[in-house]
């Protein structure tokens, strides 16, 4: 790298810092008469893609991250699991693979974060360059390979921040405390990927206010494969006997979720809900990444990169799928949906094909924390719009179903 570059990255990664400083110290920043938070993203943006990554985390690690000081919107509270939200839209899974920043991503006014994917031992992932953005197409081609710091680290991340909920003001401002959703995967090496959930269950579900199996992640050989009828209900039945054999109080365990792939055929979608609905799974995650290539993403410079394409050119497919998860399992079972979101809209557009809550994550990185109160305020406006007094009403209202 040269000096010139260097210096360059060094003052758009001040610059970031020190936006999101005077951002996370100001009541109302939309005061301003400019945007601080997308001072910070453009900063970023000079950042490859993992490296930016690593600085947010080290933002919101560090309280350098805005903090959302104003209640949601009462239309939009949910409550899913007996758990309530104060709004739906959470960030997914592999932003904060160890648990390290929660306290942070929560303040940025997210109804939940999920954590992971978590794996048994720590691994490095896959070699770098891993990450590849495609600004043009709002998309992001990762293959990290679930890098993770192992179930150990992750574990006293989650008993530290549980330890500071203790103490959190019951006035404090704000949407009020977020939820923690726990994804657990596999050991790339590992010959027992039961072995392996089963181990992430026992350690993390103390901590956990949901938990997904994630077996479908394109980035670790072979993990896809567990999605099949056979190797699912078999999976499924031996996390779900460890789960449900730990000691719980009154509150129960925490649910557990499968998440799944967007590249999948109808007999598998069928196979999935046949399987969810046998063994009494507690909801679906519907999307990871996708391994397909549209043409506009195929004519990338970046489309080539190996590894699941995430954001925009995803929207569309992943809803359909979704939709058809929920049609398949009768309204019956939560779904968070996920993949292309980045705006009120998007996630309205979920939430009529079947999503109970929706996650976002490439949005934010195109986009920066500016959105989410963007995306609440146009939700909002959305249901209110079409006469549905909460989120649980519009839920589903594209299938001629009963509402949940």
């Amino acid at each position: 790298m040269s000096v010139r570059v260097a210096l360059r990255r060094l003052v758009f990664g001040g610059a970031a810092f020190a936006a999101g400083t005077a951002v996370a110290y100001i009541d109302d920043p939309e005061q301003l008469p400019f945007d601080l938070s997308n001072v910070a993203q453009k900063a970023l943006q000079q950042l490859d893609a993992e490296r930016a990554h690593n600085v947010a985390i080290w933002a919101a690690v560090h309280g350098l991250l805005p903090i959302e000081k104003r209640a949601d919107p009462p239309r939009l509270r949910t409550a899913v699991w007996g758990k309530h939200f104060s709004n739906p839209i959470g960030l997914a899974a592999g932003f904060d693979k160890d648990a390290q920043a929660l306290e942070g991503l929560l303040g940025l006014g997210f109804g939940f974060v999920e954590i992971g994917s978590v794996t048994p031992l720590p691994q490095p992932g896959n070699e770098q360059p891993r990450a590849f953005r495609l600004p043009e197409l709002k998309a992001v081609i990762n293959r990290y390979g679930f890098n993770s710091q192992g179930l150990d680290v992750v574990r006293a991340n989650l008993i530290a921040y549980r330890r500071t909920q203790l103490h959190r003001p019951a006035n404090q401002p704000g949407p009020g405390p977020g939820l923690v959703g726990v994804n657990l995967g596999k050991n790339k090496l590992s010959e027992d990927a039961a072995a392996d959930y089963c181990l992430g269950v026992s350690k993390l579900a103390p901590y956990a206010d949901y938990l997904v199996i994630n077996v479908s992640s394109p980035n670790t050989p072979g993990l896809r494969a567990l999605q099949g009828r056979k190797e699912l209900e078999k999976l499924v039945r031996k996390v779900k006997a460890t789960r449900d054999g730990m000691s719980w109080g009154a509150a129960g365990p925490p649910p557990l979720l499968v998440k799944i792939a967007p590249d999948i055929t109808e007999a598998d979608k069928s196979d999935i809900a046949a399987v969810a609905l046998k063994l009494g799974i507690d909801g679906l995650i519907v999307s990871n990444t996708t391994i397909s290539r549209p043409q506009a993403v195929a004519e990338h410079p970046e489309g080539h990169q190996a590894g699941g394409l995430s954001g925009a050119p995803l929207r569309e497919v992943s809803t359909e799928v979704l939709r058809d998860m929920y049609r398949l399992t009768k309204g019956k079972l939560p779904i968070i949906g996920v993949g292309g979101v980045s705006s009120g809209a998007d996630a309205y557009d979920k939430i009529r094909a079947g999503a109970s809550l929706v996650e976002l994550y490439t949005g934010l990185v195109y986009e920066g924390p500016a959105l989410l109160r963007r995306m609440k305020l146009e939700l909002n406006a959305l249901l209110q719009r079409d006469g549905f007094a909460n989120v649980q009403e519009a839920v589903g209202a594209d299938h001629a179903l009963p509402r949940r």
